[in-house]
């Protein structure tokens, strides 16, 4: 398997351009939601990251 370097490079830039855009277009909003999160207990966010993890790893082969 060999890694370009540029598409990886290029998704985490994306990754940083959308994880960016909460703080900067609503920072209220976005301490809300992490103070709602903490009140989640760990198990429900375990769950939410898991399906996050197989969606991603499906995306990726879907469109490989």
């Amino acid at each position: 398997m060999n890694i370009n370097w540029s598409d990886l490079i290029n998704a985490f830039a994306l990754l940083l351009i959308l994880e960016g855009l909460l703080p900067f277009i609503s920072p209220s909003q976005l301490k809300k939601a992490y103070t709602q999160i903490l009140s989640y207990p760990e198990k429900s966010l375990r769950m939410f990251g898991l399906i996050c993890v197989i969606a991603g790893i499906l995306l990726l082969f879907l469109t490989d």
